[in-house]
């Protein structure tokens, strides 16, 4: 056998070996992904659970619900999902029932581009989530995209909502930010195409990031870039004319509210924070230094102390 024709049997075999070898490491990793995550949401008192509301399967995550324990609903922000509640509602399940779901389009819920995922149809899909649970009254907290729907919830289901907790809250956009001149330069750090485009995006939105290992942030990132399609069709779709003015929606809000936000927010600048404290009636707002567009992710035994002593501080809480 000449040397040509072995050198090529040899790279053969050593792409083959490299193939296997990858496609076992990929397998580990989603395993080791799927155990960090089983074991967090264990220590945090939540169950992973899937259900079929509104003809929609939703993926969501819920603590022990008790007759004396108050129920508190969270929303994630765009591209995010339930589980960056995880270290956050620790501190709450002992005493709270929690609710943390995937909206649709997001981490393991129903991705379907048939779908409208302005904020005021996302407010329809999380009430069916929340008649499908049978929960009558909640407190409800949203960051981001969330913290929007959040809001709008509070209007159109103003009966249901004891108290409301917006971190970051999208919506409104008075001051320009970060975010602002990269779209207007036309580029969207918040759409994830591929691995590099995810740890970007963590240093973008996360002042404070918490320590996650390796293997889970690469599962994280593959997520992500996965999802591309999907963010982009909701992105434009809240992002379109809507049929509503969210600053006047916004002002019939009843239920107490409190406005959290990172000093540092790339995303959504700080100052829109007081526009919000001005429009909702019974507001108050607390600005974190050296935090940014999550700090329940960032801060969550800050951020959750805060929450607490909030719904603490409610008449009848």
């Amino acid at each position: 056998m000449s040397q040509s024709l072995r050198l090529l049997g040899l790279t053969r075999w050593l792409i083959l070996f490299f193939s296997v070898f990858m496609a076992g490491c990929s397998g580990i990793k989603y395993s080791i992904y799927e155990k960090a995550m089983n074991h967090e949401r264990s220590k945090a008192g939540l169950e992973l659970k899937t259900i079929e509301a509104g003809g929609k399967t939703i993926s969501l995550m819920e603590s022990e619900r008790g007759n004396d324990k108050p129920t508190i609903i969270l929303v994630h922000g765009f591209t995010a999902n339930k589980e960056n509640w995880i270290r956050f509602a620790a501190y709450l399940t002992e005493t709270y029932h929690v609710v943390a779901m995937d909206l649709p389009g997001h981490g393991d819920s129903v991705k379907d581009f048939n779908l409208q995922y302005d904020f005021s149809d996302q407010v329809i899909y999380v009430n069916e989530i929340v008649s499908y649970l049978k929960v009558e009254k909640f407190h409800m907290a949203g960051n981001s995209m969330g913290g929007a729907i959040s809001a709008l919830y509070a209007v159109s289901f103003p009966e249901q909502v004891q108290s409301l907790f917006l971190i970051d809250p999208a919506g409104i956009h008075r001051y320009d930010c970060e975010l602002t001149r990269r779209l207007a330069e036309g580029s969207n750090p918040l759409i994830v195409t591929c691995d590099d485009d995810f740890y970007e995006l963590m240093d973008f939105a996360l002042e404070e990031k918490p320590f996650i290992p390796w293997p889970v942030t690469s599962v994280m990132a593959e997520k992500s870039a996965a999802n591309e399609a999907i963010n982009r069709k909701i992105f434009a779709d809240f992002h379109g004319i809507h049929a509503y003015s969210f600053d006047d929606e916004i002002k019939k809000i009843t239920a107490p509210t409190m406005i959290l936000w990172g000093a540092e927010d790339r995303i959504i600048h700080v100052d829109n924070a007081s526009v919000f404290n001005q429009l909702i009636p019974n507001s108050q707002t607390i600005v974190l230094e050296g935090i940014g567009h999550a700090p329940m992710i960032e801060v969550p035994e800050k951020s959750a102390k805060l929450y607490i002593d909030f719904i603490n501080s409610l008449p009848h809480s």
